[in-house]
């Protein structure tokens, strides 16, 4: 048997992802396969492809010539959180835009569609909700035009439900709802203290409305702004490629097979940035764990 053990940068990833993500060149049903069969097992159990992973969980592949053959050491490019015919769900670094705001600037349309071309999946890729350049996590992108209407009109119609990470300056009150209007329309954000910290504290945090930068605002308009948001009265970290903001947890409704959750896993620099101020990493993945 082949043994694998969860470690913070897979920490509530779907276990298909993460079997995509050891074998990226694999054929696009190949991780269901080993799931469904019980090649691939999750703390010696077999279970589902949309099972969410947690730090230390053991994975088992039986071994076999195929299943080492598609191994690979260097992750993907583009990590990639769920994928489907229709649509796949990255988790995006922090500042990597979502388009081209520079020539030749690196971006996640152009990187995902480098991608898909290497891996030979034909396809143009569409955002169908966007992340600011400083924000990291799940974002969706549609594999076609068509594809790009029928999960935008979702977004309108509907929304996405969506759970963001935010270490903000400063102690808020354990939880509360933010209602002040942004450019001149009425918007709401909840949020929840999940940890405390030194001078800082984690928050939970949903967008009921969806106004341009409606977290940064409103978190900064109630003293708390977002820790290294220059724009937002957060102050410069050097350590951070954009601010400590991170889009943690989406749920939306598929085409083609019902409701369907996931989660992006917190970046390094993130837990890094968490640690130095005496939030620990064990007790931050066993909290977010909780949240989905």
């Amino acid at each position: 048997m082949l043994n694998f053990e969860i470690t913070h940068q897979d920490h509530c990833r779907r276990l298909e992802s993460y079997l995509r993500t050891l074998m990226p060149t694999s054929p696009f049903g190949y991780a269901r396969k080993l799931i469904k069969s019980g090649a691939a097992k999750l703390n010696g159990n077999q279970t589902t492809a949309d099972k969410l992973l947690a730090l230390h969980d053991t994975i088992t592949l039986k071994e076999s010539a195929a299943t080492i053959a598609q191994l690979s050491s260097p992750r993907p490019v583009l990590d990639i959180l769920y994928e489907d015919s229709l649509i796949l769900i990255a988790n995006k670094p922090a500042g990597l835009p979502m388009h081209r705001t520079a020539e030749c600037e690196d971006n996640l349309v152009d990187v995902g569609q480098a991608y898909m071309i290497q891996r030979e999946t034909t396809c143009k890729l569409y955002p169908v909700n966007r992340l600011d350049r400083g924000t990291s996590g799940a974002v969706i992108l549609a594999k076609s035009s068509s594809s790009a209407g029928i999960y935008g009109r979702q977004v309108k119609e509907t929304g996405l439900d969506k759970l963001y990470l935010a270490l903000v300056w400063g102690t808020p009150e354990e939880c509360g709802v933010i209602n002040e209007q942004l450019d001149e329309k009425e918007s709401e954000t909840r949020y929840q203290t999940i940890l405390a910290g030194e001078g800082c504290t984690l928050l939970a945090v949903t967008p009921i409305s969806g106004r341009m930068h409606q977290i940064r605002r409103h978190l900064a308009a109630i003293g708390h702004p977002v820790v290294g948001d220059k724009r937002y009265s957060g102050g410069d970290m050097p350590e951070l490629s954009g601010f400590a903001l991170h889009s943690f947890r989406t749920a939306l409704v598929l085409a083609e097979s019902g409701e369907l959750t996931v989660c992006a896993p917190v970046s390094n620099e993130i837990l890094n940035l968490c640690e130095q101020r005496g939030i620990g990493r064990d007790s931050l993945m066993e909290t977010v764990y909780r949240l989905v």
